[in-house]
């Protein structure tokens, strides 16, 4: 098989419901010269159906089972499958513009110095939700605008060479790839609103991480005044 320009890796865990959202935008592309790898972190609702049906309608998916890993996890193993030129993120809960892959496609094919674009996320949900833990200083929080998030990543195969996984953290795996990125690559942020990244799911990791420290900080300033 001819190798795709791009591989999309999409991993999800038991969110069979927003799935379609996702795939289907990847279908929707107006660059079609690319690969989805779904890797199932050990879903335990309708996930391995779905992605079956997708299969039969379209041979440029792939689907891969696992017991759970988590994020990273996953998609360290996405990154192992994958065979694109290209290599980028899609997010179970989000979904691509049309001309997401096309555009950036076009730049770095333009501009063979970089190798690794961010940015370009379209913020879609509620507004409290778009602040978030800062990891350089988690006493303080941050807004999305201002964070490196994983699912615009798109880069160059050779960024493996000296990247190669995601580390196992309890948050912010996304940042800390892309830092251990910038020190080897030349990278970019760019303006292109074109990854819809939706605030409105319950599960979301940072939301989760976030309120757990704000409650911990809560609690220690209650002590501190009980003090």
């Amino acid at each position: 098989m001819t190798r795709p320009a791009v591989s999309v890796i999409l991993c999800t865990y038991n969110r069979a419901p927003l799935l379609p959202r996702a795939v289907e935008s990847v279908l929707r592309q107006s660059f079609a010269d690319w690969e989805l790898v779904v890797v199932d972190d050990g879903s335990r609702d309708g996930t391995r159906r779905l992605m079956q049906r997708y299969r039969r309608l379209d041979p440029r998916i792939r689907y891969h089972y696992q017991s759970n890993t988590g994020l990273a996890g996953a998609r360290n193993t996405g990154l192992r499958l994958s065979t694109g030129r290209f290599i980028t993120f899609l997010d179970s809960d989000d979904e691509y513009r049309p001309e997401h892959l096309s555009l950036r496609v076009r730049h770095l094919e333009r501009r063979p110095g970089i190798d690794l674009l961010h940015g370009g996320a379209k913020l879609i949900g509620p507004k409290h939700r778009r602040y978030v833990v800062d990891m350089t200083d988690p006493s303080r929080t941050i807004h999305l605008r201002r964070c490196h998030i994983g699912g615009t990543f798109f880069f160059r195969r050779r960024v493996l060479s000296r990247v190669r996984t995601f580390r196992r953290l309890p948050f912010a795996e996304d940042f800390d790839f892309y830092r251990r990125a910038e020190r080897h690559f030349t990278t970019e942020r760019v303006p292109w609103q074109t990854y819809g990244y939706h605030l409105e799911p319950e599960d979301r990791l940072c939301d989760v991480f976030t309120e757990r420290l704000m409650k911990r900080r809560t609690k220690q300033q209650r002590s501190l005044r009980e003090a």
